[in-house]
């Protein structure tokens, strides 16, 4: 469906004033007028609310009458798929010398994986000064080093697009702070600023939550003189204030400028900490909650077809609120908890704690959907599994890390103390570990094995363009950068990344290969769309096996997982699958299975996967 959508057909440049304006739903109007009411007081909402209008109404103004028809068609109950793969990727992952990192991944994309993934979320292709692209200089370009809108264009004529919605926090280079050290008077009130540090006590600053050790306040000096302004994430990152509703409305023009450019999903960056106050923790408020509910109610009318996505490492239960009710939050939540629980599964060899929180999972809603993954940019996250893991199985989780020449990043606990946050290492180093004595296909194997859950859990799954190539730790790049999350962040030069793929015998030929052929089973099978029935089976805690309904309940998939290194016998009993016939084949190996005294014995290699498919 995507495939045929041209924003330069679907968005006019500029908006046409001769069409008839937006009339905007009364139900909406007065859902968007009790956000307003909620974040600040019934007086302002009522001030703010026309300009929310007019920033609708100019948006509205842009769409041609194709996107208006191509709108009446659009399916919220259809929204994800099991074709939706989504590819994480910086725009510059690939260098190719004298071409623009844009147009030399769009290149990579259609040749090696067009039929495979069919979404490319683009991380921060803005100017930037710091954090490889989260300290956004101009939230409205594309960093000229990357390329331009049009090439950004030439990759949406071919898969959909994830941006990133960097709401949080902007450059302390970029023109808005900048006007702020001036005392622009329309800038004063956009951050938030205190005379000294001493402004916020001791016992405030004990409560506050981030993901950081450095000082919450940073020192800038202004034309009035020395200000403390507050920083989440580092001193080059200036945390925007929402309490200035004029911060909000220009952060949804910036979002609705996205989707003119491009945007499918949006992802909303660090949005646990878009609201700061004091006497709370500072994460996760409920400000962001609302914030958020107020973009969906915006998008539900002007941008129906447009999905929001949040990033929230916290744990698993503060996370899965992001949703809402379903219908009126995120229609996509970061599912934080799977990356550590997988990496503890293949680390201790036992699969109960995973499948345990597996079975604690539901369908939100026929319009939300779970995001699977397992690595990021950042690395493998652990807030989620608070209260699933102990404190104790984290630590050794992250002493293995450290063994298989990964890092671990500390948050600050408010509290004087510190704990884990992240574990910056490749997933490929994480599940192997290169000094250990095992041949090539065996960590191979085990790799893959763990890609497999992402990509049969509910939800919609995003691998990571390392984990994608099964990508080892670039120690040497942490040296240089002195940046313990570039173990994951290697530049690849077009030619060493083409010799690599066509090169049978390499980890990056034999991984790459792999996945793709999970994916191309996966994308034709009606039971992995993101609204079929999940039934997680303990079958053994030597392996994670899992079964999927498709909606329509003509096919059922069974996934097992041997999550060990030794071979594995499982029975599955007819009963389990009684409303199916009695013949199943394996979609990856093809092998044809009966039932036999109604069971059927499986006798599974190390770290082998195997999909059974079932039909009425």
């Amino acid at each position: 469906m995507f495939k045929s959508f041209d924003p330069s057909k679907f968005y006019y440049l500029k908006p046409d004033y001769t069409q008839p304006v937006l009339d905007i739903p009364g139900a909406a109007r007065n859902n968007i007028l009790s956000r307003l009411e909620q974040l600040y007081d019934k007086a302002l909402a009522v001030k703010w609310l026309p300009e929310i209008e007019r920033v609708m109404k100019v948006h509205y103004a842009h769409k041609t009458p194709e996107m208006h028809q191509w709108e009446q068609h659009f399916q919220h109950d259809n929204r994800f798929t099991e074709k939706d793969i989504i590819l994480i990727t910086y725009g510059d992952i690939i260098r190719n010398h004298g071409d623009k990192p844009l147009h030399t991944i769009k290149e990579i994309c259609h040749k090696y994986l067009h039929d495979a993934f069919n979404t490319i979320h683009i991380l921060p292709f803005f100017p930037y000064s710091s954090d490889r692209g989260f300290a956004v200089l101009d939230f409205e370009e594309v960093d000229p080093n990357l390329g331009t809108w049009n090439d950004i264009l030439d990759l949406k004529s071919e898969f959909k697009l994830m941006f990133d919605g960097v709401l949080n926090h902007v450059s302390s280079k970029s023109r808005w702070f900048q006007e702020f050290l001036n005392q622009n008077p329309d800038f004063v009130d956009f951050f938030t600023v205190f005379s000294t540090k001493e402004s916020i006590s001791p016992d405030h600053l004990k409560l506050i939550v981030r993901p950081r050790t450095t000082d919450v306040l940073n020192s800038f000096d202004t034309l009035n003189g020395r200000r403390m302004v507050w920083t989440t994430f580092s001193s080059d990152q200036i945390d925007l204030n929402y309490r200035n509703p004029k911060v909000l409305i220009k952060m949804v023009e910036i979002l609705l400028m996205y989707i003119r450019r491009g945007a499918d999903i949006i992802r909303l960056d660090a949005v646990t900490y878009l609201w700061e106050q004091l006497g709370t923790t500072c994460a996760h408020l409920e400000q962001n909650h609302i914030t958020i509910k107020l973009f969906r109610d915006i998008l539900n009318v002007v941008a129906p077809h447009v999905a929001l996505i949040t990033e929230t490492n916290v744990p698993h239960q503060d996370n899965i609120k992001y949703f809402g009710n379903g219908l009126d939050e995120a229609q996509m939540v970061y599912n934080f908890a799977l990356p550590p629980l997988v990496l503890h599964t293949f680390q201790t060899g036992n699969a109960s704690v995973l499948t345990r929180w597996a079975e604690s999972l539901h369908t939100i809603s026929n319009q939300a959907a779970y995001f699977n993954f397992l690595d990021s940019h950042d690395g493998i996250g652990v807030m989620a599994v608070k209260g699933i893991l102990t404190d104790k199985e984290v630590e050794l989780m992250a002493l293995k890390v450290l063994e298989h020449g990964g890092y671990i990043s500390y948050k600050d606990n408010g509290d004087g103390t510190k704990s884990p946050y992240e574990l910056n290492i490749t997933w490929y180093s994480a599940i192997n570990n290169e000094d250990a004595d095992e041949p090539q296909q065996l960590q191979i194997k085990r790799y893959i094995a763990s890609r497999s859950i992402a990509l049969v859990m509910m939800g919609v799954p995003g691998i990571y363009f390392h984990g994608l190539l099964g990508s080892k730790n670039d120690a040497e790049l942490v040296i240089i950068e002195k940046e313990t999350r570039s173990i994951n962040r290697k530049n690849i030069s077009q030619d060493e990344l083409i010799k690599a793929l066509e090169t049978p015998d390499t980890t990056t030929s034999m991984v790459t290969k792999m996945i793709l052929d999970l994916i191309k089973i996966r994308i034709h099978e009606p039971a992995f769309h993101p609204n079929s029935k999940q039934r997680v089976l303990n079958l053994s805690d030597k392996a994670f096996c899992l079964m999927r309904a498709a909606v329509d309940q003509n096919s059922a998939v069974l996934a097992i997982v041997n999550i060990v290194n030794e071979s594995l016998e499982i029975a599955i009993e007819k009963e389990l699958v009684s409303s199916y016939c009695n013949e199943t084949s394996d979609l990856i190996a093809g092998k044809l299975y009966t039932f036999e005294k109604d069971k059927i014995i499986f006798n599974l290699e190390p770290y082998q996967v195997i999909w059974l498919k079932f039909t009425s």
